[in-house]
């Protein structure tokens, strides 16, 4: 398994948490677990609302940097379908 995936979660308390991995099923787990990110561990559990395979760990990550830098609005439209708008400088 080669891929690199940006993924975005809905925590328990409706908010949004976006990271990379390459087994996004393991990385859910961790989430669920209470092992994954901090900040999902007080949120949990966690639902997956938003997958997206990248080229490489550098393309995921600049992926996810472009999503972080939206709003929470902006995230749920781009969940909608709504294309990545660019980050401000």
């Amino acid at each position: 398994m080669d891929a690199w995936y940006v993924y975005i979660v809905q925590c328990a308390d409706n908010s949004l948490y976006t990271g990379v991995a390459k087994d996004i099923d393991a990385r859910l787990a961790q989430h669920n677990a209470g092992t994954g990110a901090k900040y999902t561990r007080a949120r949990g559990p966690v639902v997956l609302v938003y997958k997206e395979s990248a080229a490489d760990h550098g393309a995921a990550l600049r992926k996810e940097y472009a999503i972080k830098c939206l709003t929470p609005a902006a995230k749920r439209a781009f969940i909608n379908g709504d294309p990545t708008p660019v980050c401000p400088e």
